[in-house]
């Protein structure tokens, strides 16, 4: 009997979706925007009408309800076009909906509103016929996923109240008490009730979530921790916090560490459970640490969960290939030095070449043109291509220019890639090449001369070009050497302080030059009679001198017999000497106070962005051997013969970093079965403090509470009265 109605109900319906379809497509298709804007208006008037309440959840701007009002009419075409897809994709949107608190109530009096409206817009009977099927099967499905997904947990999130939070998952089964905080699953759609914490901005509850996850709770057999199943559940959740709620990353990595009561020897045990800050579940290597450095927080950075991963990826494995990596610069530096400045003294005192020290300087030189010149072009175009592939390009100066330019260490290759190309243009030891060649082969005697660096083709000007370019190359390289700091977090950070105060120097700086060209050209007005100080040039480098004491002394003498200019470059001098200076003494002092706060954390910045990099460079050989080295897999005992939780390294910190008084463990006893609910905690110090809450607001009106008189009060005085009052029919004033 069953599957013949079945049977009956298909025959009825076999070729009614294909005529709706097209009965439908050509009304909508057939409307005008001014139509559209009448069916919305007419159609949230009946709504409201059919449905007063509706009115408290539809609380947008008219044009807002107006687009929701048009896309549900797209989707009674699409349910019929692709019904599959439309299932999923409303089946999402219910469940997004599950947040928002609507009533399924409301569901029938929109539907039928908006046949209405489509009944009195249309005079044929298939077409009203298509949309009310379609949009009551959306209505439907939207209600079918509303009330699937309308957990406790959900409900609690709405009122973003802790205690009705923990009310919630307290009858969870204690081996699902994880999962009902993670997922909520409609047919092939889920939802994850923490992010709709977060994106709601249920902070309060999304905090409570978090900490419920990472609390350890344990029974005779078993130890529940709710990190694995947070992390794979979300295993981008540090991204997600770092960019939509900062304020949740420390109860969330405080979390991920276990500290002992018990102390041994002046020491405690520490578990930090940092296994998905490393790794993926698929074993490759986690990008946490690289989220953490975007958000740039230094005071996140620096927690104690963080700083140990940073610090155990760094001694175990990346400080041995960053080092590899920077060798070859190093080598590359000091060959610099050697051709550049040691090699070169001989030739500056006049004192004759020699060809053992011109084949050593041409050697040094030719590396340095081919392995370290066309070594940095090869990085240079490799991340400019990587750049303007990802779209990376920084429009800030109206310039288009590739991020990577922006890194201090990018830059200052970039920088020095142009410098060795110019060394390579004007390099002395070319341009004597040919008179080399044709002095040995005229003279034997003159064989000193192979691979000479100076020579009469070489002019002044190309020397002093070639020099400076020398200069500035060697002065970047030791520059670029500043990166090994990051081997000590002292010496980092100091550097790192450094380079925040320059910009006060700069301002300094900036402060000077305008008042020697202010003086230099104020002084020009004046009438005097020293020929030698007459224009703006000789001034504006004597004023410099003056300014850094290096004006000779004697000079001065020739001011004596001129009154106004001496008197001008005494208040320059006061000026320089006392306020500019003191105030970039000021400045310093400030900007330090203000930088030494955080210092520690910039510097684990700036090594947590090293480590991110070089970690892209690591085979993945070598990385499953540091990943086996951790082993991550094996149980840390919490106490002496307590085998615990796997996920974790163990340390052993000193007992005065950490006061811990009681155990973060919270156990209990009874059945140990995964299907049995946690007992209740002990929340009576929680609720006696609402009861004594409770009874000081009732004490406190009390005291307000006006006493009886027989005369009659004022208006104003009544008033008052009642507002302080109880209203219980005994005081004056008070309502029937």
């Amino acid at each position: 009997w069953l599957w013949e109605n079945v049977e009956r109900l298909l025959r009825q319906q076999l070729g009614r979706p294909r005529a709706h379809q097209k009965a439908l497509e050509r009304f909508i298709g057939s409307l005008q925007q001014e139509q559209l804007t009448t069916y919305c208006r007419d159609q949230y008037k009946r709504f409201f009408q059919l449905a007063p309440s509706g009115q408290d959840f539809f609380k947008q701007s008219t044009t807002r309800l107006y687009f929701i009002a048009e896309k549900i009419v797209e989707m009674t075409v699409e349910m019929y076009r692709t019904p599959k897809k439309m299932v999923e994709e409303l089946s999402g949107l219910g469940l997004r909906h599950v947040g928002y608190g609507v009533p399924t109530e409301l569901f029938s009096p929109y539907v039928s509103s908006a046949v209405e409206v489509i009944r009195g817009m249309s005079t044929d009977e298939t077409t009203e016929s298509a949309f009310a099927w379609s949009l009551t099967l959306i209505a439907k499905i939207m209600v079918r996923t509303l009330v699937e997904g309308s957990t406790v947990v959900m409900q609690a999130i709405n009122t973003n109240i802790e205690k009705n939070l923990k009310k919630a998952i307290a009858v969870a089964p204690r081996g699902k008490r994880a999962m009902e905080l993670l997922n909520i699953t409609v047919g092939t759609q889920s939802i994850s009730p923490l992010y709709w914490a977060i994106e709601s901005g249920s902070l309060i509850c999304a905090q409570a979530m978090i900490e419920d996850l990472l609390t350890i709770r344990a029974d005779r057999d078993n130890y529940y921790f709710g990190a694995d199943a947070l992390f794979t559940r979300h295993p981008e959740v540090i991204k997600k916090l770092s960019t939509s709620a900062p304020s949740l990353l420390e109860p969330l990595l405080e979390g991920l560490i276990w500290r002992s009561r018990v102390i041994s020897n002046g020491y405690r045990r520490v578990n930090c459970y940092c296994k998905h800050l490393m790794q993926y579940p698929d074993g490759n290597p986690h990008q946490a640490l690289q989220w953490l450095v975007e958000y740039g927080n230094p005071v996140t950075i620096s927690q104690f969960t963080i700083v140990l991963v940073a610090d155990v990826m760094w001694t175990r494995l990346v400080a041995y290939h960053f080092l590899l990596g920077r060798c070859y610069f190093l080598f590359t530096l000091c060959l610099a030095v050697t051709s550049q400045s040691f090699l070169s003294y001989p030739s500056a005192l006049g004192e004759p070449e020699t060809l053992e020290r011109n084949v050593v300087v041409f050697v040094c030189r030719v590396f340095l043109y081919l392995g370290s010149m066309c070594k940095i072009c090869y990085t240079q175009i490799r991340y400019f291509l990587a750049d303007c592939r990802n779209g990376a390009i920084d429009r800030t100066f109206y310039i288009p220019i590739p991020q990577y330019l922006f890194s201090l260490q990018s830059g200052g290759n970039f920088v020095l890639l142009w410098l060795l190309v110019g060394m390579c243009i004007e390099e002395p030891i070319w341009h004597c090449g040919e008179f080399s060649m044709d002095s040995m082969n005229d003279h034997d005697d003159h064989s000193e001369l192979l691979f000479a660096t100076h020579c009469e083709h070489v002019s002044g000007g190309t020397k002093r070009v070639y020099s400076m370019f020398s200069c500035l190359a060697i002065l970047l390289y030791w520059t670029l050497l500043l990166d090994f700091s990051i081997f000590s977090m002292h010496i980092s950070a100091y550097v790192l302080v450094f380079g925040r105060v320059l910009s006060e120097v700069a301002l300094f700086i900036m402060a000077l030059v305008f008042l020697i060209i202010s003086f230099s050209t104020a002084i020009m007005a004046l009438e005097h009679e020293l020929v030698d100080f007459a224009d703006f040039g000789t001034w504006f480098l004597s004023l410099t001198q003056m300014s850094l004491a290096m004006f000779p002394q004697a000079y001065y003498q020739l001011f004596e017999h001129e009154a106004n200019l001496l008197v001008v470059i005494i208040i320059f001098v006061l000026i320089v000497s006392i306020i500019l200076v003191n105030l970039l003494v000021a400045q310093l002092n400030q900007a330090y106070q203000h930088v030494y706060t955080d210092m520690q954390g910039y510097a684990r910045l700036n090594r947590a962005s090293v480590i991110v990099t070089t970690l892209e460079g690591i085979s993945a050989k070598r990385w499953a051997r540091f990943l086996q080295g951790m082993k991550l897999e094996d149980r840390l005992e919490f106490n002496e013969g307590d085998v615990g939780l796997p996920g974790g390294v163990q340390i052993m910190e000193p007992a005065a970093t950490n006061i811990v008084t009681t155990d973060s463990i919270r156990r209990f006893g009874g059945s140990s079965a995964v299907a049995m609910p946690w007992p209740e905690e002990d929340d009576s110090m929680e609720d006696r403090f609402d009861r004594l809450e409770k009874l000081i607001l009732s004490s406190v009106k009390k005291m307000g509470k006006p006493k009886k008189s027989k005369k009659k009060e004022s208006g104003s005085s009544t008033i008052l009265s009642n507002l302080g009052g109880d209203s219980d029919g005994s005081g004056s004033g008070g309502s029937d």
